[in-house]
This record gives structure tokens, C-alpha cells and sequence, in this order.
């Protein structure tokens, strides 16, 4: 029997504000990849048994091959820029005051989509970018701990 068969009383629509909260949650992965860059300042991957890849950020599952991932990896704070974008609208598409510069930093066989502090005329596909962390004081176990890459010295 389904809930719509257990209530006949149940509405047929629902008028005004819905009062509907929720909160995100990393999952196990999530939370070990985050702790590890608030408290440690490191970005940590998982590696399959199976397959070898290195996913970054971590997952709890191949996705080629549906193993258990168990094994952690630091995989350092330099990465491998693998493209990059100039945004000049933000997400509703409302124009930005300043254009900004994202990219996607390759780490393993995964990456981290993040803003950068570059020159965009003097980015290389393939070139290293490194990570700049907020001071440990000023982390809070989210993404935005990295406050961008920029290319390595």
C-alpha cells in the first residue's frame, strides 16, 4: 500500500511557503578530505585497489570499478592546470563588477574546479598551480580554505 492509498485525507496541493531546511553533508570521504585541509593543510585523495586511480577530491566508491576505497594519499598542493575560464556573469547570470579566473587544477585522476590568481595570457595548459590555504586560524573545513592556485614559482 502506498502513503497516498494509507491517507485519503492527504492535500492535493500545498499553498504558501513550504517549510523545507536541509543541511549538506560531506558523506565519510567528504569529511576525512575536508578535516585533512582545515587541520593539516594537506589535500588527500583515495586510491583504488583496483583500477589505481586517484580520486581527488576522495570518494567512497570506484566509479569504474565500484571498489571500496580505503586507501588514503596525500597528493600534495600542486596540481596540474587542466583548462581554465574567464567568468563574466556570476550564476543567475548577472554581470560581475571584476571578471573572474577559474580553472580546473588536476590532482590524480580527479581535480578541484577553483579560482585563480594568475595572469590568464601567462597560463599554460599543464603548467603547475599550487594551492594558497587561509591561515589554519581561518579555516573552516570547506573549499573555500583554498583561497586559489596560482602558478608555482
Amino acid at each position: 500500500m502506498t502513503l497516498l492509498e494509507r491517507d485519503k485525507h492527504a492535500p492535493a496541493a500545498w499553498r504558501g511557503n513550504l517549510p523545507v531546511t536541509s543541511r549538506y553533508t560531506y558523506g565519510i570521504a567528504g569529511e576525512k578530505f575536508f578535516r585533512a585541509l582545515k587541520d593539516e593543510g594537506r589535500i588527500m585523495g583515495m586510491v583504488c585497489p583496483n583500477c589505481g586511480l586517484t580520486y581527488v577530491p576522495a570518494a567512497a566508491f570506484c566509479e569504474r570499478c565500484l571498489s571500496e576505497l580505503t586507501e588514503w594519499v596525500d597528493v600534495g598542493l600542486v596540481g596540474e592546470l587542466h583548462t581554465f575560464t574567464i567568468l563574466f556573469v556570476d550564476y543567475e547570470g548577472n554581470p560581475l563588477d571584476e571578471p573572474e579566473l577559474v580553472g580546473f587544477i588536476k590532482f590524480g585522476d580527479g581535480g578541484i574546479v577553483h579560482k585563480l590568481d594568475a595572469d590568464p595570457d601567462l597560463l599554460e595548459i599543464g603548467m603547475k598551480m599550487e594551492a594558497a590555504l587561509k591561515p589554519k586560524s581561518k579555516r573552516t573545513g570547506s573549499i573555500l580554505d583554498i583561497e586559489h592556485f596560482r602558478p608555482v614559482k
